[in-house]
Formats: structure tokens, C-alpha cells, sequence
């Protein structure tokens, strides 16, 4: 078993003189794990991931991140293990072409000249905008500017990466394209991914969803047994993906498909049952 990368014990944050944003959450994720967190608007997520890397600093519990507790003495070095995937990613872009922008985040690591040149190429290549290096920001289409934050990211080499509504601004083709990635870089193995996130693909592709309401978490499962819970879809603003509605409405019609979690299974579930008619 792979030993947890963020621990939070008991960890509470509230505003002076306000309700609790996040009260008394306690949580372990393994490394290398993809968490996607779920929940109505306010429920505390954004919250949440704000704390791992004090951009928010906790009221009450503790947090460690990589085996070293967050405290105001650590935040920065712990701040190079965590990337932040912003939902709009002109909030992420600080250089006047990408180049620039990926070459100043790694400037701030204090590397040298032919190490930054070596990680631009390298990321750059990996997510397909070598071409686009001497680009404004602002010349970019929605979906190139999230490849160019996520190369940004991935070129500092964090050992967390956190996707904040990264893709609920873009169009589907380029979603799917953002999602793609985040698979490959789970796939890898090097990265410990957590996504806030609406959409269902993303949330699918996930191992683990941390679903919030008023600050705590009320479920934590694997997203097929989330999908099948209607009151915490409810709760979470949430609709199941289309397998999901298809097998309620054939229960409804006693008809069983058994339990298909993906389009490849539900192709075969859904022959099977032709077969048999």
C-alpha cells in the first residue's frame, strides 16, 4: 500500500467571526491516487484545497503534505510539491508569451539555464504546444491556454497537482482533451491528482470522490457507488452520467443490464440483453 501523501487531521478553517467554511475533516489520500472532490456551491471545496497549499491557512487540526507538517514555517517548500490548475487559466499566466510564463515559474525553483530550456522543451512536447511557445496568452484558444498552465505546472515537476474547476470553462472537445491529460498524467503514476469538478467524465476517470456539504464530508467512495446514491447526487448537484439514467429507467421497467461502469460494458450489457429477447 502507498503511504498517504496528505493527511489532514481534524482540520477546521473559519474567517474571524464567521460560520465554519471547513469543520473537523479528516482525511488520508495515497500517493499516486486521483481524488475528485464533489459538492453544491459553498459546500467547502475550493476551501479545501486552498488549505493544502496555505493559500488559506487552517484554524484548528493538522495537515501534512510529503510527510511534513504545514505550518507557516513550511509553506513554501511545501507550496514546490503542489501545482494549482486554476478554473481560468488567464488568472495562471504572468509572462507576456507562454515561454515566458513557464520559464518564470521555473526560475523561481533557482534552476539553471539549461535545465529551465530542457523542462520547457520537454513539457512543452508533452502537452503539444512547442508551436505556440512565442504565442500572447490572449492569441490562445480556451483549450491551449489550459494545455499552457498545465505544462507550466508540469514543468516544475510538483508531486500533487490540483485541478480547480479546471475544465468548467472550456467547450466539450477541448474537456475532453483536458481530461485526457489528467488520465495520462494518473497513468504515469508520478503524480497524486484532485480535481474539483461538476463534470461526470472527469469525475468517472477518477479512483476515489470526496463529496462536501457545509464544510464536512459526507461520503467518500468510488465514483460508481456515488453515482448510484440519488440523494447525494441530489445534494452535490450532480446528474449521473447517461449509464447510470439508462440502467434506473430500464429498473424501472424491470429490466436488469447488470452493472456496466463504462460505454464498452454497456455496448456488451445492452447486446446481451438482445440476445436474450
Amino acid at each position: 500500500m502507498k503511504l498517504p501523501i496528505i493527511q489532514m487531521e481534524h482540520v477546521s478553517f473559519a474567517y474571524r467571526g464567521e460560520e465554519p467554511l471547513i469543520q473537523d475533516v479528516t482525511l488520508c489520500i495515497p500517493a499516486g491516487q486521483w481524488v475528485t472532490i464533489v459538492g453544491a456551491n459553498g459546500s467547502g471545496k475550493s476551501t479545501l484545497v486552498k488549505l493544502l497549499n496555505a493559500l488559506l491557512l487552517k484554524n484548528a487540526g493538522q495537515i501534512h503534505i510529503c510527510g511534513t507538517e504545514l505550518v507557516a514555517e513550511s509553506k513554501y517548500e511545501i507550496r514546490k510539491q503542489i501545482g494549482f490548475i486554476f478554473q481560468n487559466p488567464d488568472n495562471q499566466f504572468i509572462g507576456q508569451t507562454v515561454r515566458d510564463d513557464m520559464i518564470f515559474g521555473l526560475e523561481n525553483l533557482a534552476l539553471s539555464k539549461a535545465e529551465m530550456e530542457d523542462r520547457l522543451q520537454l513539457y512543452a512536447s508533452k502537452m503539444k504546444i512547442t508551436h505556440l511557445l512565442d504565442k500572447h496568452p490572449g492569441q490562445l484558444s480556451g483549450g491551449q491556454k489550459q494545455r499552457a498552465a498545465i505544462a507550466a505546472i508540469l514543468a516544475m515537476e510538483p508531486k500533487i497537482i490540483i485541478f480547480d474547476e479546471a475544465t468548467s470553462m472550456l467547450d466539450e472537445l477541448a474537456t475532453g482533451e483536458v481530461i485526457a491529460i489528467m488520465q495520462e498524467m494518473h497513468r504515469s503514476g508520478k503524480y497524486t491528482l484532485i480535481s474539483i469538478s461538476h463534470d461526470m467524465d472527469e469525475i468517472a476517470a477518477s479512483d476515489r470522490v470526496l463529496a462536501m456539504e457545509r464544510g464536512t464530508i459526507i461520503a467518500d467512495a468510488a465514483p460508481a457507488d456515488i453515482f448510484n446514491r440519488q440523494d447525494l447526487m441530489q445534494k452535490c448537484r450532480l446528474k449521473p452520467p447517461f449509464i447510470y439514467q439508462l440502467k434506473e429507467e430500464l429498473h424501472k421497467r424491470n429490466i436488469s443490464i447488470g452493472n456496466p461502469t463504462n460505454d464498452k460494458e454497456l455496448v456488451s450489457a445492452l447486446w446481451q440483453l438482445y440476445s436474450n429477447m
